[in-house]
């Protein structure tokens, strides 16, 4: 195969994985509401059965009612075809970006413009979500993630699409491997911390004004202090990672490529700023106690730092950063 035709196949990846990121979204919508409506019948029939006879000790409260187990197992189908789905869709993801590198003349990584950056971060997003969610339960997250997708990668291919082409000369380097690689590990957990955070918020505020609705998507959550707790751990283990890719790789690469390891170059200080954020949030949740919605705040202002450096010093300050070239 030419470059051209590794180029082509890149862009049908991308395309395709799109589409499937789409049905898995689908299929994950459509496992919240079967389950939704499968809860509601078992909820009315224990009211109508409380209302007719006292409640005996130690009754389940009508809230607590889980559904049938017929419509329990028609839930879960739709949650694993929705899970099964994202995987399908995180290898086409996978096989655009390694075809886009191969669709330059010389190969390089496919990390050269603000549109690879962008299908890497997103890449490292759901690979984040697939490694982690047999540990630790995530499927319940697969709405949210492949609805990030969708939009991401439409964002991409609409408005950051240029064609392949060669590196310019301050991105021959393997520590752009090494840098890239680590930053975009460290982001996919960051941002799946985020969509955690983001839950937590959404379930409490909902909790707190008594509009939680029985069956529904948020009841249907783990509880506030697993949220938490999950977000938590997401971002320490991606906290270090962040630190060797902007404190440590990228320093590094700077002096490889303009001869000195700092240049209070826009991206670089953003990046600081982004560490010091995170780094605020892990001490203030391990020494001063800060769980819950203080926590959760921090963590969504660590990830608007990051938002704004990967996509905000382009457009702000364009061609006055040494890293225009991810415009």
């Amino acid at each position: 195969m030419s470059t051209a035709d590794f180029a082509a196949f890149s862009n049908n990846a991308v395309m395709f994985a799109s589409i499937v990121y789409v049905l898995a979204f689908v299929a994950h919508v459509v496992e919240w509401a079967t389950g939704r409506a499968a809860v509601e019948p078992a909820r009315e029939a224990a009211l109508e059965s409380a209302l007719a006879a006292p409640a005996p000790p130690g009754a389940v409260a009508t809230s607590d009612v889980p559904p049938a187990e017929g419509d329990e197992e028609r839930v879960d189908r739709w949650g694993r075809i929705g899970l099964a789905l994202t995987v399908v869709a995180v290898l086409l993801h996978f096989a655009a970006l390694v075809a886009r590198g191969l669709g330059s003349d010389p190969v390089r990584v496919p990390w050269g413009n603000m549109y690879e950056f962008t299908l890497a971060g997103a890449f490292g997003v759901s690979l984040m979500y697939v490694l982690l969610g047999r540990r630790y339960g995530l499927r319940w997250m697969g709405l949210p993630v492949t609805g990030f997708e969708v939009v991401v990668l439409m964002l991409a291919v609409l408005l950051l699409y240029v064609p392949a082409g060669p590196l310019v000369p301050a991105l021959h380097s393997y520590w752009l491997v090494i840098h890239v690689m680590a930053a975009v590990v460290a982001s996919g957990a960051f941002a799946v911390g985020a969509i955690a955070a983001v839950l937590y918020l959404v379930k409490d505020r909902a909790r707190t004004r008594g509009s939680l609705r029985p069956g529904g998507y948020l009841d249907r959550l783990p509880d506030l202090p697993a949220l938490d707790r999950l977000s938590y751990r997401l971002h320490a283990f991606g906290f270090p990672i962040w630190t060797f890719a902007a404190l440590v790789a990228g320093p590094i690469w700077a002096e490889y490529a303009w001869g000195r390891y700092w240049n209070w170059d826009p991206k670089e200080v953003w990046a600081f700023i982004t560490w010091v954020v995170y780094a605020a949030y892990l001490h203030a949740r391990a020494t001063a106690g800060w769980r819950g919605k203080a926590a959760a705040v921090i963590a969504l202002v660590g990830f608007a730092t990051l938002l704004f450096n990967f996509v905000g010093i382009n457009f702000f300050f364009g061609g006055g950063s040494l890293h225009s070239y991810a415009g």
